[in-house]
Formats: structure tokens, C-alpha cells, sequence
């Protein structure tokens, strides 16, 4: 029997692929943080940055962009050229990020200002080349393994599970980051203006938000 042309899931680097790994770097990235801060402060607490899940996108954005963008050669280049490509990488992705959440949402979630060579106390070098190696390990001895794993996975099933998957994710990112805007709106003292912003209010009130994110604290200006 012919099996040449038998259809396989996710093959190659395709949205499903992407998807999957994004969630696996939520994951990762959520157990991760919450290791170093207890190495750091001996106590353990949430650095998710989602309602629902013990995801740190941050992480699982960083993990896709690094998939997109340095997986399709990722065979044939070198891990020297891949661990300096991933480090600009990772450092202009949390740059980037960190000014996005000043100039959009008024809260300076990180300052590096005071480390050693900082880049606008919005990454460092020494953060960024850390990214670098993350990445290079991951692309070098997890991705193809994995990759592997889940192209065995039955197309029907994959696709079904990751369809359900995106639905619920996407979900969860509207949910979450419509109640953060809205408790920052809640806090300069704007009441609703619709009955979903007064659904926010009395369901991810700032007690829910500040127990569901810690990082939060101190970080919100009251009116």
C-alpha cells in the first residue's frame, strides 16, 4: 500500500504547529517564573498573565515568534548564528513589549534601569542572550522531537482539539485583557458605559484581579 501521500497532521511549521508550541511556552514560561520568584522571595505566587490558566503569554508569543522566524532553516544554520539571532530576538521582543506597556497602558511591569547593561531599563544584554540560549535549545533539541510527536498525532483529532483549543484561548485573551483595561478605567474613576463593563466590575473586581495577578500591585494609579 501506497502510503505517500497520506495526510499529515500539522506538517511543517503550520498555524496548528505555532499554536501548540505557543500554549506548550505559556506553560513553560508560567512554571518558570514562578520558580525564579520563589529562588528570589521564598514564596510562591501566580505570574500567569492570563484569567484562566496557568499561562504566561509573554512567553508562549515569544516561543511562536521564535518558531515563524527561525524555524523554516533551522536544520541547516548553525547554533552560533541561531543563539545571536535569537538573543536581537529576544530583546527586541521584550523591549518592545515593555514600551508598548508604558505608552499604552501607563504600568512599567519590569525596570532593568539599575542592571548591568540595560537597554532602557526595558531589557538588558545579558536577559537578552539568555533568551538567546532558551531559544537555541529549543530549537535545537526540543522542536524536532516534539515536532515529530505531534505530527503522529491522527489529523482529525489534532485538528478538532486545536480548533477547540484556539477558540478557548482566544477567549481567554479577550476576557483577560478587556478586564485589565477595564479595571484601569475602573480606577481613574469612569463608571460603565455599558452593561458589560458593569458585568467586569462586579465579576473581576480589583480583589479578583489583585489575587489573580500579584505582579499588579502597586503598579495601578488610583485617582
Amino acid at each position: 500500500m501506497n502510503f505517500t501521500n497520506e495526510k499529515i497532521f500539522a506538517r511543517g511549521i503550520t498555524f496548528y504547529k505555532v499554536f501548540i508550541f505557543f500554549v506548550l511556552g505559556s506553560l513553560i514560561g508560567s512554571f518558570y517564573e514562578e520558580i525564579l520568584f520563589y529562588i528570589q522571595t521564598k514564596e510562591w505566587t501566580g505570574r500567569h498573565d492570563l484569567i484562566y490558566g496557568p499561562f504566561s503569554t509573554l512567553y508562549g508569543f515569544g516561543t511562536a515568534l521564535f518558531l515563524v522566524l527561525l524555524g523554516p532553516k533551522n536544520e541547516k544554520r548553525g547554533w552560533i548564528k541561531t543563539f545571536f539571532l535569537a538573543s536581537f530576538i529576544g530583546g527586541v521582543t521584550e523591549y518592545v513589549t515593555g514600551l508598548l506597556c508604558e505608552l499604552f497602558l501607563k504600568i512599567q511591569f519590569w525596570d532593568y534601569s539599575h542592571d548591568f547593561l540595560n537597554i532602557g531599563g526595558k531589557t538588558t544584554i545579558p536577559y537578552a542572550l539568555i533568551w538567546g540560549l532558551f531559544a537555541t535549545l529549543f530549537l535545537k533539541l526540543l522542536y524536532p522531537k516534539v515536532s515529530n510527536w505531534i505530527e503522529r498525532i491522527p489529523v482529525k483529532i489534532g485538528e478538532f482539539v486545536c480548533f477547540i483549543g484556539v477558540i478557548l484561548m482566544s477567549l481567554n485573551l479577550l476576557i483577560s485583557y478587556t478586564a485589565f483595561f477595564r479595571m484601569l478605567e475602573r480606577n481613574k474613576g469612569r463608571e460603565p458605559k455599558t452593561f458589560v463593563g458593569a458585568f467586569y466590575d462586579k465579576v473581576y473586581s480589583d480583589d479578583f484581579m489583585y489575587q489573580k495577578f500579584p505582579i499588579l500591585k502597586g503598579k495601578i494609579n488610583h485617582v
